[in-house]
Formats: C-alpha cells, structure tokens, sequence
C-alpha cells in the first residue's frame, strides 16, 4: 500500500458511545428527538480531532495489509462480521459502505473471508475500491464498476480455493473502498453459516464454514457482529450457541436484529415492546442489542437515493415506536440502539477507541517483530554467505560434529541434562520402542533393578546389561531325551571309553549354551545399540543448549543445514550399528570359546578357583522409590530379578560335596557275569548317589559289558530310572551353569564394555569426520546446497527483506501516533 493512495480526510467519529455492556454509559439523549438527523447531529458535536484519529486509522490500515501479505500475526483490534446466510449480514455491510456492489449475490459465490478497509475521503465523489494483491502488500488499480468489484471477489475465490483443493480458505481477501459517504471502518466480512451445502459443493461444506468462522472469532482482540433476523426467537436460534462457543459471556460482541421493520407489527403495548427490547432473558443484562431495518429495493437505484431510503428506514422506525405503540418505548433506555444510524456510530466510535487503547501495545509488538526479522535475515545473509565459503563452512560443520561427540560421551559418562524425566526412558519404553520386545526364550519376567525410572546414556547402558544377566540366569539347561543319552552313551561304550558320561554331559551342555544363549547375546547387543543411537537428539539437544552461549555463536550455528544434520544422524546411527555388529562377532567368538570341548579343563580349573570367590558385578544398585538396595540374596518372588551371588547357590556341583559326587559318578567296568548267572554284587543308594558294589571276580569279555550307570548293552537299551540318565541330565546342567557363569561374570561383560562405550568415546568423532568430510568441495557441498537452494534463499532474502521495510516503516508511523497519544 503506497503512501499515495492515503489522504488526508476528517473523520467522522464520536469520541464517547454508548457501551452494550454498560447502560451507564449510555450518551443521554432527549425524550423525543425529532429525527434520525438530530441524533446524529448531536454526536458530531463530540467528535475529537480529525488529524488525530486520521493518523491512528491509516496507520492500522497500513499494518493490517502488512499483516494479510506477510502471515503476521498481530493483534489488530478488527470488527468480524458474522451470521446466517439470509440474516443480513450483506445488506449491512453495503449500508455501512454506503453503496451496493452486489455482494449478496456473490456470497454463495464466496468461501473466502473479505477484509473491508473503509477510507473515508471527501474527495471520492464516487467510490473507488482497490484489490490487495495476493501475497503482496501492494493495492491494484481503482474500480468504480459494481458488478466489476463481484466478479473480482468471486473469480479470486474460485481461482484460491481450485489452487488449495478446498471448499473454504482463510486467507482473506483484502479491498480498500475510499468513499465521501462510508465512515473510517474496518470490518472482516465471513462466509454465512449454512444449514446444507449448495449443489456441486462438499457435504462438510457448512462445518468447515463454522469452523472457519470460529477460528476468525476467537482472537480476543476482536470484535464480534453478530447479526440475526428479527423473526428468529432467541430462543431458536441456531446459531447463538456457536457465538457462545467463542465469547461465552458476550463480553465482545454487539448483537445485531436485523430486518427489525417486520416485528414491529406484533408490538401494541409499551411492554411487548420494551420486554423484546431488552433480551435479558437470553443475552444478559450488559448486553443491548442493535435494532436495524433496511431499504428493500433491491432494484437499480443510485447511491444517493440507496443513502436517502436508509436515513428513511430509521425514521419510519422510530416514528412507528412513539406514535403506534400504546405508551410509546422506553426511549432513554433503548433509543440510542434503535437504527442504522446509531449502529454505525457505535462501530466507528468502538474501533478508534480500541485503536487508541491498542496503540502501546502494538508499537512494542512491532520493535519486537522489527528485530526477529532483521535477525531472520541476517541467518539467511549467512547462509548465502556460507555457500560461498566452502572452507568456513567446512570448519562450522566440523566444529559441530566435533561438539556432538564430545556430549555423546558426556552423556555416556553420566551427564544428567537435557532433563531424564522429559528425556529418558524406562525398560518398558526401551523395548517398545526398539521393537525388541522380551528376551528370547526367557518366559520370566523380567524386571532390572530402576526399570521404573527414565534413564539414558551410561545409566540405561548399565541397566540393559543388569536385564541381560538377569535373562541369562533365568534360563536353565533343556531337559534331553533318553533316546539322546543313550546314542551319546552307546557310542562312546563301543568305543571303549571310559568317560561316557562326562563326555555326554559335556557334549549336551555345550549345545545348549550355544542354541540358548547365543539369541540372548544378539538381543542384548540390539538392546545396547538402541540405547546408544538414542543419545544422537540428546547430544543434539545439550548443542543446542550450547549454541544459544557466546561459545556457540562464536563457532557458528549450523541450524537450519536440514540436509547436512540427515547426514550427520545417517552416519552417526551407521556407526553404531557397526559396532552392533562387531560386538555380536566378539561375543559369538567368546561363546564358542567357552563352549569348545578343549575348553573344559580351563572352565574347570577356573571354577576350582572360584568357588569361594563372590562375583565383583552380580549386583545392581536399586535406587527407585521406595525399594532398598538389592543384595545377591534378595530372591523373592516380590523382588526384582537379580542374578545370583555365585555359583554356590544356583550351580551345583561345588565344594567339597560335589567334587566328592563327581569321584563317585566315575565310569567302572565291571567284569560281565554269563547271561545265566546272576549278576555279582548288589546296587545300594547313599546321601541320594548311586554306589556300585562290585563282585569279586572280573572276566573281560568282547561282546558284553557291565557299566555302574545302569545300563545293559545286549542288543537293546534299558535306561532305568535313577541311573545314568539322571547322572547325565544332573551333570550336563553343572556344565550348562559353568558355562553360563563364565559368560556373564567375564567374558561378556567386559566385551560389550569395550564393544561398545570405548568406540563411542573414543573413535566417533575420527568416524564421523571420515565419513562427513574427507570428502571433495563438491561432495561436501552437496550437503548444504540442493538444486535450487540457493535461488530459494535468495527469495526468501527479498521476501524478509520486504517484511522488514514494510514493519519498519509501519513501526515509525506508530511512534508518530504514540507522540499524539
């Protein structure tokens, strides 16, 4: 909007109007006034200075198209028209305007809000109504023609509404109308509410309408004009609860009866008239309605004789209320919201008062706008800086990947900031949302010490390796068939060996720690590896937090580089899910280590040691709310899972008892008596083992043989019941435990440890600085700078750029109307 098309005109506006919240407020008037024409004449007799109120309406004019063109958001105290298809609403706006461009016709036409800029110029003998453009401060040309000024309003709509692939839109469309007869007004015109969409449009077309309007009401610096017909009860009326909706206590918006003529009929008595005059019944004490009628010509007419039928309107109105009405009305009370007239001057009185009221606030709203664009532009000069200068942009980026390692392992260490109950996770999230779920083959459930508490970095590390021997320790050794012992049996008794059952429970053990605790492995390094890549928007975050001191401004801010902060995460979740990988490798090979047959000997000496030895990590502190320290012993059901203390309480097979069992469990070969001689010797039971008494005299034999473990190989096989079958499963789960414990008080442990926490500490940032940038200019620049980046940044500069000069110049006009204040 250019300076030019702004004049210099009075303006026409009462200083003090009747409130329709306070009836004390109310100007006092004579009992009977001869005319529409003398009330007006008194209130011009209040009327302030014509510069000052000149200056404050062009001024929020000004800003009001800023606003419009530029998305702001400000709070311009603006009147919102609003009501019924058929209330109205269009023949009101065309009286204030003070002549008919045709908008009933276009107002089924429309689905966009019309934004009423009302100038009043003397010297605009006829009307001259101008068009913001689209996205643009700037007003197009003057058009005089009525039909002209409907289709402008109507094509736009069409032309928004094809391009948004909607029925309605809020964005507004903007006409400044500079005329000698319309008051200095500004009115937001809204579609009127439908019961049913037109033919051709949406079935949800009048709830999208409703929700439209709703959303142009509820700024509380509004102003509402609520308009409804006479012949509706207040009672019935459809849309006085959607009015509810926004301003529940009315305490901002004027009620409007429009077509107020075809009421008056119906009164006879001074009562009737005064009690609907009132609808204090519905509306509230505070609050008086406005009573209009119009001209119902619709026919070719001009402007002069459409400005002389509504001061005609009024008149008859009045005339009608003091001579056929018994007693008259209360006119003290109710006069001043009786006409067009009186309507009018409220509006334009109401406004001008809350512009000045508004005025400190929205110049302060406007530095403060002044100053973020001017920042907004000074981070886009940059980046087009930037794009420039490859090197400094080379050095920022590494700065910031540099500055994200060193918070990575931060938060590893145990930093506690961005805060861990906003942050942080318990178990239960931990494993939904890593889609992990429960431990494989553990049907327990498993609960480590602080599953309720939001932790992250060092801490949930530490509490998805306590979860992990809490699963291990959960799972003991398959039981194994018969038919398995007796070919494992079989086969090493026809070959002579004398170590069959050691050699079987061995065997057995060994393919159950593989087949069982191999997938735990797996899970736990899954596990770990979502722990780590959920500390990348944590690092990010503390940068953040970092960029907003003089360090970070120093280093300079990569926000809003979207393609290089994707590449970084990209890289950074690569790195971590390499070492997901190496770390399933290293405790694989530490598995089949400790479960490789030469390995038994080590794993036994090893436990010989470690029998009176307690674990140095079988315990995890508990530190949630109400529950004590978890001691190796705490086992109870009610308790969280915790691993045992040591292989004294869960393995068997330890100390002085078992290795005493482990002599007496022992391979002898007896001689083998003849099948018709009864076999030597007598089985006896001791401490719960089984013992062999051996016969005195021993034949060797090539076909038969006799074993202490029970069993007869003479063309079949008997396992019975408490002989080497129990003897094997019994072993078999001492084997699996020592296996098991092996795992997790050594191997494992210090193998995810230096898997895993180690690289992070010490090799991301080397990784992430290989991947990023040693890389070419071209390479790295792809990064920043996508097809047509830097042509967009170049609109959004001229963009901001306008933004600025136009909220600058706005914000010297202001400080101009603070001075007058």
């Amino acid at each position: 909007m250019g300076t030019s098309s702004l004049h210099n005109t009075p303006v026409k506006t009462p200083s003090q109007s009747p409130s329709n919240h306070d009836p004390n407020l109310i100007t006092q008037q004579r009992k009977h006034p001869s005319s529409h024409q003398e009330s007006a004449v008194r209130a011009m007799d209040l009327r302030p200075s014509n510069t000052e109120f000149k200056s404050r309406f062009e001024a929020y004019n000004r800003l009001q198209a800023a606003a419009v063109a530029f998305g702001e958001k400000l709070p311009i105290p603006e009147i919102v028209a609003l009501g019924g298809q058929s209330d109205g609403k269009s023949s009101l706006l065309e009286a204030l305007l003070g002549f008919r461009f045709n908008v009933r016709e276009v107002e089924m036409g429309t689905r966009r809000p019309l934004i009423l800029q009302m100038v009043h110029d003397p010297t605009a003998i006829e009307p001259r109504c101008r068009f913001q453009e689209e996205d643009s401060e700037e007003y197009g040309s003057p058009i005089v023609s009525a039909s002209a000024i409907a289709d402008v309003i109507k094509s736009r709509t069409e032309a928004h509404l094809k391009k948004t692939k909607t029925a309605v839109s809020s964005k507004p469309i903007v006409m400044r109308a500079e005329y000698a007869h319309c008051p200095n007004l500004t009115i937001i015109d809204t579609p009127g509410f439908v019961l049913k969409a037109k033919k051709g449009e949406p079935e949800n077309t009048p709830d999208e309408i409703l929700s439209m309007v709703k959303a142009l009401a509820s700024p509380p610096h509004r102003l509402l004009l609520f308009l409804q017909q006479s012949s509706v009860e207040w009672c019935s009326s459809l849309w006085l609860d959607s009015l509810r909706a926004v301003d529940p206590a009315f305490r901002r918006t004027i009620v409007v009866v429009s077509k107020f003529d075809n009421r008056l009929k119906e009164f006879g008595d001074r009562w009737e008239v005064d009690r609907y005059l009132s609808a204090s019944g519905y509306l509230g004490d505070n609050t008086r309605p406005f009573f209009v009628a119009l001209p119902k010509d619709r026919g070719t007419i001009t402007n002069e004789e459409f400005r002389r039928q509504i001061c005609q309107v009024d008149n008859e109105v009045l005339r009608h209320l003091r001579e056929s009405i018994n007693g008259g009305f209360d006119e003290e009370k109710y006069g001043s919201f009786i006409g067009f007239g009186s309507l009018k001057t409220y509006l334009e009185s109401e406004l001008q008062k809350r512009y000045k009221e508004a005025a400190p606030a929205t110049l302060a709203l406007l530095e403060q706008r002044c100053g973020e664009v001017a920042d907004e532009l000074h981070q886009v000069d940059s980046k087009l800086q930037s794009t420039s200068n490859v090197s400094s942009l080379r050095r920022a980026a590494m700065l910031h990947a540099a500055c994200l390692s060193r918070h990575v392992g931060a938060l590893i260490d145990g930093a506690a900031d961005p805060p861990p109950e906003e942050w942080g996770k318990t178990t239960d999230e931990e494993r939904s949302e890593s889609g992990i779920g429960s431990w494989p083959s553990v049907t327990a459930d498993i609960k480590p010490s602080n599953s309720v508490l939001k932790l992250y970095g060092g801490a949930a590390f530490e509490r998805v390796m306590h979860e992990f021997r809490c699963a291990t320790y959960s799972i003991e050794c398959p039981p194994v068939s018969r038919e398995k012992v007796a070919n494992i049996l079989l086969a090493h008794a026809g070959r002579g060996g004398g170590g069959g059952v050691t050699a079987a429970a061995a065997g057995i053990a060994r393919a159950a720690a593989r087949s069982w605790l191999a997938p735990l492995l797996d899970t736990a390094c899954d596990r770990l590896a979502f722990v780590l890549r959920n500390l990348f928007d944590l690092a990010a975050e503390r940068n953040r937090i970092h960029d907003l001191s003089d360090e970070g401004r120093k280093n300079g801010s990569m926000e809003g580089y979207i393609g290089f902060h994707a590449a970084l995460r990209h890289s950074y979740n690569h790195f971590i899910q390499d070492l997901a990988k190496q770390c399933k490798q290293l405790v694989r090979h530490h598995l089949d280590s400790v479960t490789s047959p030469y390995s038994q000997v080590c794993l036994e000496n090893d436990l010989m040691y470690r029998y009176n030895q307690p674990s140095s990590t079988s315990f995890f502190l508990e530190l949630s709310e109400g529950v004590s320290t978890v001691e190796e012993d705490a086992m109870d059901e009610d308790q969280e899972n915790v691993p045992p203390k040591s292989m004294e309480q869960r393995t068997p097979g330890k100390g002085i008892e078992a290795r005493e069992a482990l002599k007496e469990s022992q391979i002898t070969i007896p001689e083998t008596p003849s099948p018709d001689q009864p076999v030597d010797g007598a089985r006896k039971k001791e401490n719960g083992r089984m013992a062999v008494d051996m016969g005195a005299r021993k034949r060797q034999t090539r076909n038969h043989r006799n074993q202490s473990f029970g069993f007869q190989y003479s063309g079949d096989v008997n396992l019975r019941s408490g002989s080497a079958y129990s003897e094997v499963c019994s072993s078999a789960a001492q084997h699996f435990a020592r296996i098991r414990e092996v795992l997790i008080e050594r191997s494992v442990p210090s193998a995810l440890n230096s898997g895993f926490l180690t690289p992070c500490r010490d090799r991301l940032v080397v990784a992430l600085g290989l991947d990023l940038f040693a890389v070419t200019d071209d390479k790295f620049m792809d990064m920043f700078v996508a097809p047509g980046a830097v042509d967009m940044l170049h609109n959004e500069r001229q963009s901001l750029h306008r933004r600025q000069k136009i909220l600058q110049s706005c914000l010297n006009e202001f400080k101009n109307v603070a001075r007058s204040l």
